[in-house]
């Protein structure tokens, strides 16, 4: 476990920049050293920029992107074309603009892939473990205005799951309500965690993730560290409280 460090940028659109130019450099490392980067993607506002700057900035990468894996922290249950999907997101920001193996991107399956969330938690869980994928190198997550993070929600049973990798969730109180999530096991397996995290209206759920003391029950963001880094990449508007 590591303790935070908060970085603060002056807008959304310098941290997006940031980001996504230091995670060209992680990536361009483990690869000169040999490894396949394991990068779990998120979604939200701030994520979509952060992938449209990863694919503007690209041409200039030396990032082998067949050698790439992609995954996912978590999933709205909806089906695979819906505009709410983070990876559709994903996909038309930065996947589709580059090289990537399609066989290496990692979708949590869709409502009309599985019957149920927890038949896509099932189905995912399988894939992570057939995978071989012992750590996570950089696992990207947001916040949301309640302090949940992926889609573990204030004072949810999952939140208290530890033999499963990823569950199925259906009563999240922000729409759309049926999702599925990688457990606080999984997400923390993961050499470095990078929260991304733009906007005003999170700048009390900041304060309470980054607080001396408090609750993951209340601020499930606070449940989640990286193995050698945790990193809170922040804008101004976001950092009022803290």
């Amino acid at each position: 476990m590591t303790d935070p460090r908060a970085l603060i940028h002056d807008s959304a659109d310098q941290l997006a920049h940031d980001v996504a130019g230091r995670l060209l450099t992680v990536i361009t490392a483990m690869q000169a050293e040999g490894r396949i980067p394991q990068i779990a993607l998120t979604g939200g506002t701030i994520a979509d920029k952060i992938h449209a700057e990863v694919a503007r900035q690209a041409s200039g990468s030396p990032v082998l992107w067949g050698q790439v894996e992609f995954w996912w922290g978590d999933e709205r249950f909806v089906p695979r074309e819906d505009p709410q999907r983070n990876a559709l997101h994903a996909r038309n920001a930065m996947l589709d603009h580059l090289p990537v193996n399609q066989s290496r991107v990692h979708e949590i399956p869709a409502s009309d892939e599985a019957d149920s969330p927890d038949a896509a938690a099932v189905i995912y869980s399988d894939r992570l473990r057939n995978s071989g994928v012992g750590d996570f190198d950089v696992v990207m997550l947001g916040l949301g205005q309640n302090g949940h993070v992926a889609s573990l929600m204030p004072h949810s049973p999952a939140l208290h799951v530890t033999d499963r990798i990823a569950v199925g969730v259906t009563d999240s109180p922000k729409p759309p309500p049926n999702r599925v999530s990688l457990t606080f096991d999984a997400l923390n397996r993961t050499r470095e965690v990078w929260f991304v995290v733009a906007g005003e209206d999170k700048a009390e759920a900041v304060a309470r993730a980054l607080a001396e003391e408090g609750s993951v029950e209340e601020t499930p963001a606070r449940g989640i560290h990286g193995r050698l880094r945790t990193h809170w990449f922040i804008d101004v508007d976001a950092a009022q409280k803290i």
